[in-house]
This record gives structure tokens, C-alpha cells and sequence, in this order.
């Protein structure tokens, strides 16, 4: 999921007042209001990623399934407002309400936050890189969303920041240094046998160190509490063209559509003899970064 926050229109209600709402989807390039000023969205997404929800749940399910050990460092309290920063479907959304938190869940894919709603979920649409909030809530968590803000990573730490009350937690976790680095390299070789330069420039992610990342929080003004790489291979439930389906659409981009199949194809048999077992079993060469950082 991409990193998002909430931006609303601003419109008149049945009392004569106005009432924000969010838009679904918004409108590229068009100005909305927030809380009386004018923003106007960026004019192109992060990168060419796209999500569907339904395509998500079959291939990615072990993304929020395996966003536990962030919830347990979060260590929600019941009644704790907080920010879900890139809420997806809202999977692990829906557990911390059910530990008695108020949540607010943030993405700006129309899909998922459809997906998240029809889990009840306050779930709204917006964008990272236009943070509205301030000092509302107790903690900001993300899990699986700031390695996709590869243009401006300190954007969505900032936002966090603003949006914490003093005393306030920000909790989670990406991808980090490292992560799915064989399957980067054979996206990026397939695309430079078929005539594209420059491939790694079509990399959508934004994999940090600790140490890049630990500097990042401070910059923004956070106080890191623990800022750490872990190595985690993951099982990939359909295998290595589910994984690619869902995830490489950004590199598919660089290629006419007639000739993306086959170029998916050429990227799973490289892969096969690495992460590709003797039962047929795919496993990504995952590495995470964890953090839990305190707004002063």
C-alpha cells in the first residue's frame, strides 16, 4: 500500500455549515480545501503502482498477516487515537480497533479504502505528501507503505510528526536495505535485454538503512527509540508470478502492454534457481526496517 493522508472537500452541509468528506477517488491536479486552504494534489503518483484489493488479498494476504510483531511494538492501549498511515484493506487496521483504539485509516487507493470500509473501518482516501492532521493523535502507525514514497520520504515522517501530540509514538515497519534484491536485479536485467536504459531508474522503492532512516526521524524532530534491519524471508503463497502481478507493476510500465506477459515470464525463470525450491515453494528475499520513534 501507498502512504497517504487524508484530504477532504470542502462542501456545504444540510445545516448551512460545511463538512469535509472525502473525495472517491480524487481528482488528479484538482484543488481541494483543507480546513480553509487550497491543495492541489500532485499531478502524477508516486509511482505506476496499482492496487486491487481482491488481486491483493490472493497474492499479498502475508503482508498483514505478518505485520504482528509492529502491532506488538505499538502496544495499542484502549481508547488511544490512532493514525493508520496506509491502511490497505485495512486488515491490520481492523486489529487495532478491536484493542479498543480509535483509528483512523489513511491510503490513497480508492480500492482498498473501499475494502477497508466494508470492514467498518474509518477509513478515508488521501495523500502522504499532504498531511492535514495536527496534533490529534496518540500514535501513527504504518506497516508496508513508506518504501513506496520513493520521491520524498521525509514527507510522510513530517506528516506523522504534525500529526502527533507531544508525548506521541510513531510505529513501523518497510522495506529496508536490501529488500528483494534478487528480484530487483532480474526485473531490472529483463528490462535492459529488452532495450531499456537506465532500468534501475524504474525502481519504485525507497529502501533505507538504519542509520539513513534513524536520521530521517531525527531530522524531522523525532527522538528514535529503536531503528533496526531484519533479515525475513517470506513464503509467497502463490509463488513468484503472484508476487509479480502484484507488485511490479512500476517496471511493466517501461514496456508496451503486448509484451509484459512474456517479460514476467523471463523474470520468474531467473529467479526459479535462487528462490525457488525442490518442492516448487517460492520464498522473496525480504529485509525489514522496524522503528518506533517518540515526537518530543
Amino acid at each position: 500500500m501507498l502512504g497517504c493522508d487524508f484530504i477532504a472537500v470542502r462542501r456545504s452541509n444540510s445545516r448551512g455549515g460545511t463538512c469535509c468528506c472525502a473525495p472517491t477517488p480524487p481528482s488528479i491536479g484538482y484543488s481541494y480545501w483543507i480546513r480553509g486552504l487550497p491543495v492541489t494534489l500532485p499531478s502524477s503518483t508516486t509511482s505506476s503502482q496499482q492496487w486491487n484489493a481482491a488481486v491483493y488479498a490472493d497474492n499479498a494476504h502475508f503482508v498483514p498477516a505478518l505485520g504482528q510483531p509492529v502491532v506488538d511494538l505499538l502496544l495499542p492501549q484502549s481508547g488511544e487515537r490512532i493514525l493508520d498511515l496506509g491502511c490497505g484493506d485495512g486488515v491490520l487496521t481492523e486489529k487495532l480497533v478491536a484493542l479498543g483504539a480509535q483509528v483512523v485509516g489513511i491510503d490513497n487507493s480508492p480500492d482498498m479504502i473501499a475494502a477497508a470500509r466494508l470492514r467498518g473501518l474509518d477509513a478515508r482516501i488521501g495523500d502522504a505528501r499532504a498531511q492535514v492532521f495536527g496534533n490529534e493523535f496518540d500514535a501513527v502507525f504504518s506497516n508496508a507503505v513508506l518504501h513506496w514514497i520513493k520521491d520524498d520520504p521525509d514527507a510522510p515522517i513530517a506528516g506523522a510528526f504534525r500529526a502527533l501530540k507531544a508525548g506521541g509514538r510513531f510505529v513501523g515497519e518497510l522495506g529496508g536495505h536490501g529488500c528483494v534484491g534478487a528480484i530487483t536485479v532480474a526485473l531490472m536485467a529483463s528490462l535492459e535485454r529488452r532495450g531499456v536504459k537506465d532500468a534501475s531508474s524504474w525502481i519504485p522503492w525507497y529502501f533505507p538503512t538504519a542509520e539513513d532512516y534513524e536520521l530521517r526521524l531525527r531530522r524531522a524532530g523525532f527522538v528514535p527509540r529503536t531503528v533496526q534491519l531484519i533479515p525475513r524471508p517470506t513464503p509467497l503463497p502463490t509463488g513468484m508470478r503472484g508476487w509479480l502481478n502484484t507488485f511490479a507493476n512500476p517496471f511493466c510500465a517501461a514496456l508496451p502492454s503486448e509484451e509484459r506477459g512474456a517479460y514476467l515470464d523471463e523474470v520468474t525463470a531467473l529467479l526459479k534457481p535462487v528462490l525457488c525450491d525442490a518442492d516448487g515453494r517460492w520464498t522473496a528475499d525480504y529485509t525489514r526496517l522496524r522503528f518506533t520513534a517518540i515526537k518530543p
